[in-house]
């Protein structure tokens, strides 16, 4: 990171823990202080090195039913959702990549894996994961946990426990939820993961795909993983209490989803 950009977060970041916590979308209390203009620049930025280090796809077919899932997802995010500042375009790329796995930046970017589609057996499962991580974007958790980055960072910049070089590039991807694209190990915490997976619901039926695919989706993608450790080990939900959870919200999605018209993304 930038050391001049760094000062001015670290500036403004003091300033800003006076005022009040905002809410997220679903109400959830939240801290997230970075200003959007920078957070918009930062994922530009991110987004950016992952197509100079990752090869895309040019797989006409792929890329069309990609495309097609992602606008009927952010379209239906920006009618669920119209009181919260969404990108005025968004930028979606396919990434030659087998692992199965897809994300969403500040700024309007979204990257998919070509492995997703190994995972994600219909275009609705693939909702559901777009879903999800636009989810991440419009309740501001890389804002939030950056927030939390540079809050405990600036303390120790205070006492003298941290030279400035430490805070760099490295923090910001984690921060952005790319550790699995850039090999760092910092998943979002459960909180962040279950809200980004209720979001995605009710986006996902508003956007006319079916949101029972996306407990069919996690199922494949348990039988994916085979054994996972233990629950407390992780800050990702197990896949059968996301499931559970999931499950929960279903009667009020599948409701929403039968009052509109089905998403087309086959061909």
């Amino acid at each position: 990171m930038h050391p001049r950009f760094l000062l001015r977060l670290l500036v403004i970041l003091p300033l800003a823990l006076l005022t009040a916590c905002d809410e997220t979308p679903t109400g959830r209390s939240q801290l997230a202080l970075v200003p959007e203009n920078m957070m918009a620049q930062m994922g530009e930025d991110a987004f950016d090195q992952l197509r100079r280090d990752q090869p895309v796809s040019r797989d006409a077919a792929i890329n069309r039913q990609v495309q097609c899932v992602a606008q009927e997802i952010v379209a239906a995010a920006e009618a669920i959702y119209p009181a919260d500042t969404l990108p005025e375009a968004w930028e979606v790329v396919v990434f030659e990549e087998p692992s199965p796995n897809a994300f969403a930046l500040p700024g309007g970017r979204i990257g998919v894996h070509t492995g997703l589609l190994q995972v994600a057996d219909t275009p609705d499962q693939l909702a559901a994961v777009i879903g999800h991580e636009v989810g991440h974007v419009l309740a501001d958790h890389g804002n939030e946990r950056l927030t939390q980055q540079l809050g405990i960072k600036a303390g120790m910049l205070v006492v003298g426990l941290l030279g400035e070089g430490d805070l760099g590039q490295q923090q910001l991807m984690q921060a952005l939820g790319l550790g699995a694209q850039l090999g760092i190990s910092l998943p979002f915490s459960r909180a962040h993961e279950e809200e980004a997976d209720l979001m995605g619901l009710a986006i996902m039926a508003q956007a006319g795909f079916d949101p029972q695919e996306s407990v069919a989706l996690w199922q494949n993608m348990a039988a994916l993983g085979g054994g996972q450790p233990p629950e407390f080990l992780s800050t990702h939900p197990a896949n059968r209490t996301r499931i559970a959870a999931l499950e929960q919200a279903m009667e009020e999605a599948v409701a929403s989803y039968r009052t509109v018209r089905p998403a087309n993304c086959s061909g």
